[in-house]
């Protein structure tokens, strides 16, 4: 944190801070600065913090708080979409004392908002499986186990229905429901996602053999798996999922377990203001 500290500190900015001391500890520390009168919330950490603050802020009901991001967690994605450096204290510190507010989209399911992507499939599975791997950390790890899951993941069945168009059933290697367009540490799994357009981007990835599951993995560094014939994309702003049983998934990297069999993921436009560059 000394370093944050010091980047603000020579900006001219005195914040005061606080630190997490359990999981989703961030809407503790959130409330507190509201009910202080604090109305600019700088979340230092990665994708799975600034979701959990922004979702205090969206519970809290507080419409002039504006959320300002520190990338130092393990992807930072939704930085990438807003152009936030990831390596640049001084920049971020700049970024903050300009005060420039954009209100972007957030999803929601269940009683989560999120900021950057919900997931099902082998995205949970990565999460589940990176829990026992001791040895690697930040994009690595997301990468290694990744590449496990890819030979050993055996996919699912889920009803999918955009908007209020024809549901149809699908036997998936993957569900994306994205509004920012990285995840994973670099994965470019929405491309043409537009975190202002009030609209959530779907990428559903049919079930394939290995050889074409790698083939995907290389597509998706890169952004090209749209033209792939196992990837359906599609853009609405409500996506109804019926799954056989209720679904592990994963919001801006954080694990949850579905209440129900059948979710709502739906966008809310403009809902949070984030502090960005100009």
């Amino acid at each position: 944190m000394r370093p944050v500290l010091e980047a603000f500190s020579a900006e001219g900015l005195t914040p005061e801070h606080g630190f997490t001391a359990a999981a989703r500890d961030e809407a503790r520390l959130t409330n507190d600065a509201l009910s202080r009168g604090f109305r600019h919330i700088v979340a230092v950490g990665g994708d799975g913090t600034w979701s959990n603050v922004a979702d205090a802020l969206l519970k809290a009901g507080v419409r002039d708080a504006a959320l300002g991001l520190v990338p130092a967690g393990t992807g930072c994605d939704l930085a990438k979409s807003l152009g936030i450096p990831s390596r640049d204290l001084g920049r971020c510190a700049r970024i903050v004392r300009a005060g420039r507010t954009r209100r972007i989209d957030v999803g929601r399911i269940e009683d989560r908002h999120f900021l950057n992507v919900a997931g099902f499939g082998i995205d949970i599975a990565v999460i589940e499986d990176s829990w026992n791997v001791r040895y690697l950390g930040g994009n690595l790890l997301y990468l290694y186990c990744a590449l496990r899951q890819v030979y050993s993941f055996p996919g699912f069945g889920v009803e999918i229905q955009a908007d209020a168009g024809p549901a149809v059933r699908e036997q998936l290697m993957l569900l994306a429901i994205a509004n920012g367009r990285v995840f994973g540490g670099g994965f470019h799994i929405a491309p043409r996602a537009d975190l202002c357009d009030g609209q959530l981007d779907g990428m559903a990835f049919r079930n394939m053999g290995l050889a074409r599951r790698l083939g995907i993995m290389g597509k998706l560094l890169r952004g090209t798996h749209e033209s792939a014939p196992e990837v359906v994309a599609s853009r609405a702003s409500r996506y109804r999922l019926r799954f056989d049983a209720p679904p592990a998934y994963e919001t801006d990297g954080e694990w949850n377990r579905a209440r129900s069999g059948e979710l709502l993921v739906e966008s809310l436009p403009a809902a949070l203001a984030v502090l960005a560059p100009a």
